[in-house]
């Protein structure tokens, strides 16, 4: 029998949260981002997924955008990071994706180079984020300069925020008030909008959303929130239990024995471990599902295989279902027992668990 780790995704469950994220701004587009191999689910099976109905694909740069082109999908892609050096640029052209541009050096290497067909052009503004973006002060004069060049097609105007999943942070506000007030006259679609703040703020929903961690199920917020709470979870991360052991009061668990039972404790040992994505620094405690039961973590968490309580277990037994998140356990509880968040939950799952597609 193969080994029980498993990834089951739910493809209906994705479009859902995509057509939630549609449903908030019904006149505007949606590019669902499906970078870093859609978040871990599998980018080109996510993008068959939502061929029929996303409006564009959001990828991080080019060899993710090729692998879907190559697997013949042909609606547009987007490039969130751009192009790293001016001959990708012939590539673009040529595959007709979407460009992000956050520099003037960017600019100077677009007006220099002879294109097959104009590419579309997103012009990143650095509105606070401080990673990526042409400075406001710069920002119009780049936005006419792009304007002017026969490589440009369309202009899109975009920023990012850093803190919008801190509803209430100003930070946001303050960013958004920069952002409009250089382009409050420019004649251009907007895009601004993450998953946070297309959850949690109307009024940066604009032409074009950018969801991405909300369509794979995962809240961005630290607390319930009325429309994310909408949200359902895409990916169970599920394995079994392969042995079972009755370890005496005062008896460690687990490499350093980190964990010390305090009575008497009926221990599982689980087909899951760092090398399958599962966090090594995850906490005693972490929760766990056994049959369907709440239970937690024990122990350090080894390459193969993790350590749970199962005293309070009822039924549990070798071979029973553990669910290390999913339906019954969100990605973003467990996150916070981890000191990390679920985007690297997601794409921390490595290629020997299997992945298993469900309601195509």
């Amino acid at each position: 029998m193969a080994r029980a780790a498993t990834a089951t995704i739910n493809i209906e469950a994705f479009r859902h949260n995509y057509r939630l994220a549609k449903s908030l701004a019904r006149s505007a587009k949606a590019v669902a981002i499906i970078k870093a191999d859609a978040y871990g689910h599998g980018a080109i099976k996510m993008a068959y997924a939502l061929e029929n109905e996303a409006d564009a694909f959001g990828v991080a740069c080019i060899e993710e955008a090729v692998e879907l082109r190559e697997a013949g999908i042909q609606k547009p892609i987007l490039l969130l990071e751009g192009f790293f050096s001016a001959d990708e640029l012939q590539t673009i052209s040529e595959l007709n994706l979407w460009c992000a541009v956050h520099s003037l050096e960017q600019i100077d290497a677009l007006a220099n180079t002879k294109l097959i067909n104009p590419i579309h052009v997103w012009l990143k503004m650095d509105s606070g984020m401080h990673r990526l973006g042409v400075m406001p002060k710069e920002y119009r004069s780049a936005f006419a300069r792009l304007n002017q060049l026969e490589q440009v097609a369309e202009v899109v105007l975009m920023t990012h925020f850093a803190n919008a999943d801190n509803i209430g942070c100003p930070i946001t506000a303050q960013q958004m008030q920069c952002f409009d007030e250089v382009t409050h006259d420019l004649n251009a679609p907007i895009s601004i909008a993450n998953s946070a703040a297309t959850l949690g703020y109307e009024n940066a929903r604009r032409q074009f959303q950018r969801p991405g961690i909300m369509l794979y199920g995962a809240t961005p917020f630290s607390n319930p929130h009325p429309i994310a709470d909408q949200l359902q979870p895409v990916m169970s991360l599920t394995s079994e239990i392969i042995a079972i052991r009755e370890v005496p009061a005062g008896e460690g668990v687990g490499y350093s024995h980190r964990y010390v039972c305090n009575q008497p404790t009926l221990v599982g040992t689980v087909a899951m471990g760092y090398a399958d994505g599962y966090p090594r620094h995850a906490k005693d405690g972490t929760p766990v599902m056994v049959n369907g039961q709440r239970t937690a973590l024990i122990g350090r968490v080894s390459m193969d295989m993790l350590t749970v309580d199962l005293t309070q277990v009822t039924g549990a037994q070798v071979g029973s279902k553990v669910e290390l998140w999913g339906d019954s356990l969100a990605a973003a509880e467990v996150a916070t027992y981890c000191d990390t968040i679920p985007y690297t939950l997601f794409t921390g799952v490595t290629r020997r668990v299997h992945k298993r597609y469900i309601n195509e």
